[in-house]
């Protein structure tokens, strides 16, 4: 019985702080790949009006943006596992929050999968130029659509993962409290990102929608806070003897039960 394993090996859950920490590491190394790819081989996207430039750059970038697509699918399944190990983390440490918890992990799972729609829209401008002659119309409607994917929609469910997830690691107390706090300015960041659907799609603009903003206001400070989480896993990986009393009680409680 799994409960019986969780009492015997002196374990809140088998492994899942080290799960859950190194997918949050793999999460940072990826994303460290694919902005690196980003800017040194694909750069700038030209303005969407101007027909000629935009499908030249896309013709001419095609390959690093399906490389790009690539590493963000690893990095979106590296994710689930990190979402997965921190929901697992607070229910066994506080069973009563689990619905928070599943909150928090219901959101991850939609931006997870408005990102793939995102990847899967912008890997259409990649393949429309590839043995094909590029059709600009497609061209901006689909970089448009990605744009706002990877923009205010996706900002929006970060910070409904995050605040859910300040809210039970503040009163679950299963991970330091300064990342419940973080996890709450990290929301608040994801909202002031949201209103950049506004902004227009110009290149140059901060404020555009998916632009440089929501990289460093929203997207930036939710990889920190998913590695910062991840390390604290990998290094607090509490034994049963160490947890407050009253998490001690519920474990002792279920095995109890599983006997």
């Amino acid at each position: 019985m799994n409960m019986i394993t969780v009492v015997k090996n002196g374990r809140l859950n088998p492994d899942v702080r080290l799960w859950t920490g190194l997918a949050a590491v793999t999460v940072a190394v990826l994303t460290l790949a694919e902005f690196l790819v980003q800017v040194l081989l694909v750069g700038a996207r030209p303005a969407l009006d101007d027909s000629d430039a935009l499908a030249e750059f896309m013709a001419r970038t095609a390959n690093q943006t399906l490389f790009t697509i690539l590493i963000d699918t690893f990095l979106m399944a590296a994710l689930l596992v990190f979402l997965g190990g921190f929901r697992q983390i607070i229910t066994h440490t506080r069973p009563d929050l689990q619905w928070v918890a599943n909150l928090a992990y219901g959101s991850g799972v939609l931006f997870i999968a408005v990102t793939l729609v995102g990847d899967g829209m912008e890997g259409g401008t990649a393949l429309d130029t590839i043995g094909l002659t590029p059709d600009a119309s497609s061209l901006r409607a689909l970089t448009a659509g990605h744009t706002l994917l990877f923009g205010s929609i996706g900002c929006t469910f970060n910070a409904l993962i995050a605040a859910a997830s300040g809210y039970v690691i503040l009163a679950s107390e299963a991970l330091p409290r300064w990342t419940g706090w973080l996890a709450y300015v990290v929301a608040g960041l994801n909202l002031l990102s949201v209103p950049t659907m506004f902004g227009g799609t110009s290149p140059d603009s901060f404020f555009a929608a998916g632009g440089a903003a929501t990289a460093a206001l929203a997207t930036f400070p939710w990889l920190v806070w998913v590695v910062c989480v991840g390390f604290v896993t990998i290094r607090d990986r509490r034994r049963l003897e160490d947890l407050p009393e009253h998490v001690l009680a519920q474990t002792s409680a279920r095995a109890a039960v599983a006997d």
